[in-house]
């Protein structure tokens, strides 16, 4: 796959998460914070268990408690960055959430010059400033009026440079990019379950209720998207990588100014995008197969 059609692929994945913000916005009338989060991932899980097991059959190689040690890694900061962003959500708007959570375009470039002694394309830095700019306005010209959820957010966007810096690490040497996804996946599902059922009440009436957007968000914009960013990521680098999966943040105010004029009921994202969704996730998905060993191609 050539890095162009990497980068493409994650554009796509940064309008998937865009249009999710509205869902997991939306799904707060219903669900605390860490059951939403638990519950997506848990469905993200059963996406890529599928592609996994398929994948197992492919690959020659075991899988090395040092790989699987990884994959449980990125896994929890997967958890860190949902679990803050979903709290965030409580008391800052969906705008706000999806512009602090782009933060991590400045955070990916720096740490990778830390971790991994790497200078970055030059466009990461005025994209960098630019972000830095767009937070001030955000704000109204004064940090002070930043609210405990924006500063939660801001976490989050910590948490979410360190899983694209993981995935851009281990993702393109790596053999089995579905297990990667299946097994972060479920270390953030149990993570939040785990302290959902001891930390927030719930009932099966308020997981009915907030079925529509639990479907999108773990379908979709968890193990659809997620999955993709995997596939790009093993064809391009993490700094270029944040810059256009940054872009939710644009695809969430967009998607929030579609769907104010109503309320999110699960027919915004109607039966043919979602199809059209799931039909380029399979086709990066064979695509990634026809590549002889998983090789990296990242030049």
């Amino acid at each position: 796959m050539s890095r162009l059609n990497a980068n493409l692929i994650l554009v796509l994945t940064a309008a998937i998460w865009g249009a999710g913000f509205v869902a997991q916005d939306s799904a707060m009338a219903h669900l605390g914070a860490l059951w939403f989060v638990g519950l997506r991932f848990l469905l993200a899980f059963f996406v890529a268990l599928p592609l996994a097991l398929r994948e197992h059959r492919r690959v020659t190689a075991p899988l090395a408690r040092k790989e699987l040690l990884t994959f449980a890694l990125i896994g929890l900061a997967l958890f860190g960055g949902a679990s803050t962003q979903q709290l965030g959500l409580l008391t800052t708007s969906v705008t706000n959430s999806s512009f602090l959570t782009g933060l991590y375009v400045i955070i990916v470039p720096i740490m990778s010059v830390i971790v991994l002694r790497k200078l970055p394309h030059w466009i990461v830095w005025p994209a960098a400033l630019l972000a830095t700019t767009g937070i001030y306005y955000l704000s109204g010209g004064d940090l002070s009026k930043l609210t405990v959820g924006d500063l939660l957010t801001i976490v989050c966007a910590l948490f979410w440079a360190t899983q694209v810096l993981l995935v851009g690490i281990f993702a393109p040497g790596s053999e089995r990019p579905m297990a990667l996804s299946a097994v972060q996946f479920l270390v953030c599902a149990l993570g939040g379950l785990t302290l959902a059922a001891f930390l927030e009440p719930i009932a099966g009436s308020d997981i009915v209720d907030a079925a529509p957007e639990l479907l999108y968000a773990g379908l979709f914009s968890s193990g659809v998207a997620f999955i993709l960013q995997v596939v790009g990521q093993r064809w391009t680098t993490a700094p270029q990588a944040a810059i256009f999966l940054s872009s939710e943040s644009l695809f969430g105010a967009l998607f929030e100014q579609c769907c104010s004029a109503s309320a999110w009921d699960g027919s915004a994202i109607s039966a043919a995008p979602s199809s059209s969704l799931l039909c380029c996730w399979w086709n990066s998905y064979r695509n990634l197969q026809k590549n002889a060993g998983y090789s990296s191609r990242v030049k």
